[in-house]
């Protein structure tokens, strides 16, 4: 019997339901089952749950009418075999340490009940650096109200082609996401579904030889991609980003979330977060900067 059972409900996500099953499949802790509930999708997003389940035996794909996210859960449920039970939605994913942190708050520190960890934030796939979780669904809520309302800042190192203009600057722009292929694009203001996209910059370093520049980034809002999409659109494309056209072929994309300031959620104590990227690789070019 596996340690945990990971339900995912399923319904009309054919586009994104890939990144999420993948997220769960590549997790460091690897007890577990993952139940996808495919709740009556009229798209391909059954099929592609049907797939997984026959490339890995851990996936296991029901499928029923559509009754909701409750339902789903339910059926999920009747069907889970873990001592544990955890959700993730389908439009989401999670970070690779997810069940194992999940695992050793529930065992490690005995917490009695059931185990929360909710995710405030979220990074792209590729990206590294700090993320902040909630232990508690109070916790998580009240966390999610400084993002919504600004008061939680995030900032970022990011490697970037050519040379500034300016050491320091805001770009704003409207940012439109395609879901097809999962990428987003700068477009006119007025564009049906476009949103502001705003972050300021400041230049770090500028190394001629090599032509890349270090920017550290504060994002005012969090669109997708949108640290990615800015830079590109100005010919800045980010060293490693296969997707926006930056340079480094097969290389890790060079940005990283290192520092998160937010107020404590029960004593609004102000708290900051820092992680660096190992000085290797492409971020050997921050040794002579002082981020500290």
């Amino acid at each position: 019997m596996p340690l945990v059972s990971v339900i995912v409900p399923v319904y009309k996500v054919k586009y994104v339901v890939k990144n999420c099953i993948e997220s769960i499949l590549n997790q460091t802790f690897t007890d577990f089952e993952l139940i996808l509930v495919d709740d009556g999708s009229p798209d391909n997003s059954g099929r592609i749950c049907d797939e997984y389940a026959q490339k890995d035996h851990r996936v296991i794909v029901i499928h029923k009418e559509n009754g909701g996210v409750s339902s789903a859960r339910n059926v999920g449920i009747d069907k889970a075999k873990g001592k544990y039970i955890c959700f993730v939605d389908s439009d989401d994913y999670v970070s690779k340490d997810y069940l194992k942190t999940l695992i050793e708050i529930k065992e490690k520190y005995n917490k009695p009940g059931d185990v929360y960890l909710g995710l405030v934030h979220r990074l792209d796939r590729p990206v590294g650096g700090v993320m902040v979780f909630a232990k508690t669904s109070k916790a998580a809520s009240r966390l999610s109200e400084q993002v919504r309302i600004k008061e939680f800042k995030k900032t970022y190192l990011v490697i970037v082609n050519g040379k500034f203009d300016k050491n320091k600057g805001i770009l704003e722009d409207y940012l439109l996401k395609n879901e097809k292929n999962n990428m987003s694009k700068v477009v006119k203001e007025g564009t049906k579904n476009s949103k502001l996209a705003s972050l300021d910059y400041e230049v770090l370093k500028y190394n001629e030889e090599i032509n890349l520049s270090v920017l550290k980034i504060n994002l005012h809002t969090g669109r997708h991609h949108q640290i990615r999409v800015q830079l590109s659109s100005r010919n800045h494309s980010i060293y490693g980003d296969q997707k926006y056209g930056g340079r480094g072929h097969g290389k890790q994309i060079a940005l990283w979330a290192y520092k998160l300031t937010i107020k404590h959620p029960i004593t609004k104590e102000e708290m900051e977060f820092k992680c660096l990227p190992k000085y290797e690789g492409s971020w050997k070019i921050l040794e002579d900067i002082n981020l500290q």
